[in-house]
């Protein structure tokens, strides 16, 4: 288990910096740059604006001078934000985002496990059939139809919620954000639930338990559920790195201060630092996440600990 855990970090340096070096092309790649909206500056003051940027280097050139300020954990200057960094763009935002994120993925995962089991024990019934039917809803409504949905009925009409703004991660502001961005998550685990629970539940193993007259709970609790979690967890790495570096839709609805708004708003204006550094803590997210499942993977199936 410890020779595999070594192999998938080492593997995670190549592919980060893989990713580095594919957002950066891709960026410089892109037309425009970070100064268009300032069409009225002198060309000598732009020529200077682009030297201290190192803007005018060969795009090699570039990428090395960025690449060694990483090294050091400097993501570089805001282009468009001259008073601000990289690294406090960051750190102002992903409180922000991690906060809307984990309470969506802890929502998601609570009612998401109990609706799946329920519709998996409930086979074939109404319950099954209503589960079932709420998931696939909520799985095929995108978040940019069910926000606006939720701040009309509940904002607009009721007036119940605000609908917009951080307010120092208010409860009240957090309701409808975080409701938004959990339904999806509630109706993808639900249904991920059902469908593992149904195949365990006609395991051999599960029969063998049954045969010798062991409860039903304690079938349920000893030997179904630990192989229901396997693709439960598989799921839970790339979606819990998803919101905890921000929806983009839904801080923009809501007007939150995320890190997801500021990636938005920064491919807009060409400020190549701020995405190669949202792009960055990005990755480093899916790819400690993934390793945090292939650790929970072992405990859950003990074959993966021979490897």
């Amino acid at each position: 288990m410890f020779s595999f855990v070594v192999r998938r970090v080492l593997f995670a340096v190549p592919t980060i910096f893989v990713i580095i070096v594919l957002t950066f092309v891709l960026m410089h790649a892109a037309p425009g740059g970070p100064f268009d909206d300032l069409p009225d500056l002198d060309p000598e003051v732009l020529n200077n604006l682009r030297a201290a940027y190192h803007l005018d280097d060969p795009i090699w050139q570039q990428f090395v001078h960025y690449l060694s300020n990483l090294l050091r954990g400097d993501l570089g200057p805001s282009l468009v934000y001259r008073e601000l960094t990289v690294n406090q763009i960051i750190a102002t935002g992903l409180p922000v985002s991690i906060t809307v994120g984990l309470s969506a993925m802890a929502i998601g995962l609570s009612i998401g496990l109990l609706c799946g089991i329920i519709a998996a024990l409930r086979q074939n019934t109404a319950v099954d059939y209503a589960v079932m039917a709420a998931a696939m809803t909520g799985v095929a409504v995108p978040t940019f139809v069910t926000a606006p949905l939720l701040i009309l009925v509940f904002g607009l009409y009721l007036a119940w919620l605000p609908i917009s703004g951080w307010n120092g991660g208010q409860i009240q502001n957090l309701i409808l954000p975080v409701t938004t961005l959990a339904i999806p998550k509630v109706a993808a685990i639900a249904r991920i639930t059902r469908g593992a629970m149904l195949e365990a539940l006609h395991m051999d193993f599960v029969r063998t338990a049954r045969a010798k007259g062991m409860p039903e709970h304690k079938v349920i609790l000893r030997h179904v559920l630990r192989p229901v979690f396997i693709p439960v967890v598989s799921y839970l790495g790339p979606a819990i790195a998803t919101v905890m570096t921000g929806s983009v839709i839904i801080e923009k609805i809501f007007g939150l201060p995320g890190i997801g708004r500021a990636f938005v708003d920064s491919a807009i204006d060409r400020d190549y630092p701020v995405v190669m550094g949202i792009v960055i803590v990005y990755a480093v997210f899916i790819v400690m996440l993934n390793l945090v499942a292939d650790v929970l993977y072992g405990f859950l199936d003990p074959r993966i600990r021979q490897k």
